[in-house]
C-alpha cells in the first residue's frame, strides 16, 4: 500500500498542547537570567527568533511552488532536508532564551524537534514513494535537520509561491507576538500581580 503524505495539520494540536505547560511555567517561574545578564540572553533570544522567521521565509521561497511536484535539493534544501523545521526549532529556543531560561530554551526546542521529527519521517516516506532512488540518494548525503553549510549549492532562477510565502510570514508573526506577551508577564511578576512559585535555570 503506497505511503500517504504526512498530515500537516496533525502537528498543530500537538504543538498547541505543548504550549500549555510552557505557559503555566512562564506565568509562575523566575528564570535565572531574569535580572542578572538578562539583556544579553534576551538579545540572543530575539536574534534566534529573527533567524527563525527569515530562515523559514528563505526556505519557503524554494519549496512553496514545488512541494511534492519536484525534489528540491538547492538553496537551504541542499544543506538540510527540513530547513523549515530546523528554523522553527531555532525560534522555539529563542523564545526560551528571551524568557531568560536555558532549561526552557532546550525544552522548547526539544519538544518542537520531537513533534516535527515524526512529521518529517512521514514526509520522507512520501517523498521516497514519489521520487524513489533520487530521494534516497538525497537522503543519504543531506542531514535531516541540522544544516551542513559545506553542502550548500545554488541553481538558476527560483519560482516561488506568493501564497505560501505569505502563509509562512503570517505564521512567523506568532514568534514575534510571543515577545511582547512575555514582557507583559514579566512586568506582572515584577509588580507582584502574579506570584512566583519556583526558579528555573
Amino acid at each position: 500500500m503506497p505511503s500517504l503524505p504526512a498530515n500537516q495539520k496533525a502537528r498543530i494540536p500537538l504543538l498547541q498542547l505543548g504550549a500549555l505547560p510552557f505557559f503555566i511555567a512562564l506565568m509562575t517561574m523566575s528564570p535565572s537570567f531574569w535580572h542578572d545578564g538578562s539583556d544579553t540572553v534576551e538579545y540572543l533570544g530575539v536574534a534566534f527568533v529573527l533567524l527563525c522567521v527569515a530562515g523559514r521565509m528563505w526556505s519557503t521561497l524554494y519549496i512553496g511552488a514545488r512541494k511534492n511536484r519536484e525534489l528540491v535539493t538547492i538553496g537551504p534544501y541542499s544543506m538540510s532536508r527540513n530547513p523549515l523545521y530546523f528554523f522553527s526549532m531555532l525560534g522555539a529556543a529563542g523564545i526560551g532564551l528571551f524568557v531568560g531560561s536555558l532549561v526552557l530554551a532546550v525544552t522548547l526546542a526539544l519538544f518542537v524537534y520531537l513533534v516535527l521529527a515524526a512529521t518529517a519521517g512521514k514526509e520522507a516516506a512520501h517523498l521516497e514513494m514519489l521520487f524513489g532512488e533520487q530521494y534516497r540518494a538525497y537522503e543519504r548525503q543531506t542531514p535531516m535537520f541540522l544544516p551542513r553549510p559545506s553542502l550548500y549549492r545554488e541553481a538558476g532562477d527560483v519560482t516561488f509561491s506568493p501564497v505560501a510565502l505569505k502563509r509562512t510570514f503570517l505564521g512567523g508573526l506568532l514568534f514575534f507576538a510571543a515577545l511582547p506577551a512575555i514582557e507583559l508577564i514579566e512586568w506582572l511578576k515584577e509588580t507582584d500581580t502574579i506570584p512566583i512559585l519556583f526558579h528555573l535555570l
